[in-house]
């Protein structure tokens, strides 16, 4: 358990009142005359995110309020307590008026969320850290899923915030080994020319430019009796977007171009963590796409693991050919459910803007549990469609297809691409996904992050766990 969260409650520990818009004035209107006239003062109203600290006569906390928002604006979310570990001082706190198990989980959850710091790269300051200030736990918490999904959350960041200098394609092997030996699961790969040997060529081609060999990182754990479930994750370490180059603007953030893999590796420690009855397999396709004398081309045909050869109008576009690579093999063992992550386009983005990840599946039944488990688990996403008129887009006049979709609909053109490669398309989820917080809000500082990992879980729980 993280030692920020504290089972016993101490005699001196401050309460947390979590007050809704509508509960704020009710409440400061039972309080003495000092409590509402600070309250005023602050401009306390509930709003979400609003914490204030209300003092006692000896200069010390009488209690904290908390602002959660509107009346029923929402299901209770992480995010609602996340601001609370940076704003309280060193100390213990409980949480009052509880209403439901839920609502326990994510106030734990959000706390833990909210310790979250990016250190490794800096030399410690003259002053110590602030030490966190300790929550006990709420009643009704599932204590073993708020760790799992913070500690989960706390692995997608800590490797999409290292740099490309330190998270390669080797060292990304070398962090999913290492988890696999920590889950008790069985991990192998695929490095370099033994790509083409195991006709992966499409992995090999995107990263055949760089000094990093490119590799095929495999993962399995789990009773081969249950059912299958594999996670494929975009690897790629850093995009410079090969001979079609990003400007630099564009190239900045491309350490994270990785965040697909980050999310796979996430997933599977909390599937593992909680002991879901899956067969669970995870493929990360691991690269570094880089300009060099032996970098692949933009006009050049190159093959793929389903026999499909590929025109390519775009280096840039490399992401959907390592996926196609993985997502084929995957699909030979026709799994129950084939899910993967994928830092993919700016289409996206454009289309939903950072926060709400799009997801696009033939299966309206998976659609729906997802939309679902997303809204309960306070993870967003979006379906988008497979709109079979833009497969025209990928059709080349030399190759079975093209890369690349023309200016429109790059979101909807870069899903139907991964489609060709997936053999029952109604078992398979693809997110993409943007893995970056481009703005310092409460307990999501500038950086990684998780999107729609707990949603894919709850998802993954409820249909083949029953919960």
């Amino acid at each position: 358990m993280f030692d920020f969260l504290i089972h016993d409650r101490p005699a001196d520990a401050v309460d947390i009142h979590p007050l809704t818009e509508d509960a704020a004035r009710p409440w400061l209107d039972g309080q003495p005359e000092r409590a509402r006239r600070w309250a005023g003062l602050q401009d306390f109203k509930g709003k979400a995110g609003q914490i204030l600290l209300l003092p006692d006569a000896a200069g010390g906390i009488s209690c904290v309020l908390l602002g959660l928002g509107p009346e029923g604006n929402a299901p209770a979310s992480p995010w609602s307590f996340a601001g609370l570990p940076a704003a309280l001082p060193e100390g213990a706190y409980a949480l009052t008026d509880i209403p439901d198990a839920g609502f326990a989980t994510m106030a734990a959850l959000g706390w833990a969320l909210g310790t979250y710091d990016f250190d490794r790269y800096r030399q410690a300051g003259p002053e110590p850290r602030k030490p966190h200030p300790h929550l006990v736990v709420p009643d009704g918490c599932d204590l073993d899923y708020a760790t799992a999904a913070a500690k989960a959350t706390f692995l997608v960041r800590d490797l999409v915030n290292t740099p490309a200098n330190d998270m390669g394609p080797a060292d990304l092997e070398r962090e999913a080994l290492d988890l696999a030996a920590r889950l008790g699961a069985e991990a192998t790969s695929i490095v370099g020319d033994e790509l083409l040997a195991e006709e992966l060529p499409a992995i090999y081609e995107v990263g055949k430019g760089s000094e990093r060999a490119p590799r095929l990182i495999d993962l399995r754990w789990g009773d081969e009796s249950h059912p299958r479930v594999t996670l494929v994750g975009k690897g790629v370490c850093f995009d410079t977007g090969g001979y079609d180059l990003k400007p630099s603007s564009a190239m900045a953030l491309m350490k994270k171009d990785m965040g697909g893999a980050a999310h796979v590796l996430g997933l599977a420690q909390m599937i593992v963590a909680l002991e879901l009855p899956v067969r669970l397999r995870v493929l990360i396709p691991a690269v570094e796409n880089s300009v060099s004398g032996n970098a692949f081309r933009p006009s050049d045909v190159i093959a793929s693991h389903k026999g499909l050869t590929i025109e390519i109008g775009n280096t840039d576009a490399e992401g959907r050919l390592i996926l196609a690579d993985a997502l084929a093999l995957a699909a030979e063992e026709e799994p129950d459910l084939l899910v993967d992550f994928a830092t993919l386009t700016g289409a996206a983005r454009s289309a939903l803007g950072p926060d709400v990840p799009p997801f696009f599946t033939d299966g309206d039944d998976l659609a729906a549990d997802l939309q679902a488990a997303a809204e309960a688990a306070a993870d967003p996403v979006w379906r988008m469609p497979l709109w079979p008129g833009y497969a025209e887009k990928l059709k080349s006049s030399i190759a079975d297809m093209r890369n690349d979709g023309g200016p429109f609909a790059g979101a909807i053109t870069a899903a139907l691409f991964l489609k060709r490669f997936v053999s029952a398309p109604e078992r398979w989820i693809h997110l993409d996904i943007y893995a970056w917080n481009p703005d310092k809000r409460p307990g999501k500082p500038v950086g990684g992050e998780a999107m729609a990992m707990r949603a894919v879980f709850a998802m993954i729980r409820k249909r083949f766990a029953g919960q």
